[in-house]
């Protein structure tokens, strides 16, 4: 029982760091506009049709940090400071989720096996959710079936993690070379600015994979070793 509360607390404190961590860096350097004056929106537009994507939208949401490309409707969403500021940090987001849009057109593999595995991932997501209160409260499966479920739900969990962080780290390294090379972004001090953020926001798909990684080894071990977590 000590084991796993530590467990829980660990990848807890670990995920609030990174959230910590992100906003912390992400609200530093928003205040800080780049010299360019160029927006997040007039950015990832210049990304976008220099890349030769003109199928792309690009809208504006209320949500803080809740920036995304969407493959699928082929729409690149920015939070409203990020759309129409022109921080370092909204260039920085603005350019990595152009990257993801240009690894779309270029068929980045990672970037396709994440958007394959999707369906599945949401499904496990679901199960780990759900399952140990069905087996606490009904009791109908056996110590072995609910940790080999729990097992293989983490498992499919940790895969997309781990897909997803090279599918983030490329298009973080993306951005800052378009960046710098179109002149929106100035100098090394602005280069460094950018940079802190983008590696800042892969903090928290590291934290995301490490917990899924430490569950999956949790839930495998007394299948492997005869192990009870209860020990």
């Amino acid at each position: 029982m000590l084991a796993a509360i530590l467990l829980f607390v660990g990848t807890l404190l670990l995920s609030l760091w990174a959230q910590w961590r992100v906003k912390s860096v992400y609200n530093r350097y928003l205040q800080v506009p780049a010299r360019s004056g160029v927006t997040g929106a007039q950015a990832a537009a210049r990304i976008l049709h220099e890349s030769g994507i003109h199928d792309v939208e690009i809208v504006p949401h209320d949500e803080m940090l809740g920036d995304h490309y969407d493959p699928t409707n082929k729409r690149l969403v920015l939070s409203n400071a990020n759309y129409y500021g022109n921080s370092l940090s909204s260039l920085g987001v603005a350019a990595h989720e152009a990257g993801h849009a240009i690894q779309h057109k270029v068929a980045y593999a990672p970037l396709h096996w994440r958007m394959a595995a999707v369906g599945v991932t949401n499904f496990a997501s679901q199960i780990v959710m759900w399952l140990p209160l069905i087996g606490m409260f009904t009791g109908i499966l056996s110590a072995y079936t609910g940790a080999m479920i729990m097992g293989l739900a983490w498992g499919v969990i940790m895969l997309f993690n781990l897909v997803t962080l090279p599918v983030e780290f490329d298009a973080s390294r993306r951005a800052k070379l378009v960046l710098a090379d179109m002149g929106m972004v100035e100098g090394s001090d602005e280069g460094k600015g950018v940079s802190r953020v983008l590696r800042a926001a892969a903090w928290t798909y590291v934290a995301a994979f490490i917990t899924s990684l430490a569950y999956l080894l949790w839930h495998i071990a007394p299948l492997l070793f005869g192990r009870n977590n209860d020990e």
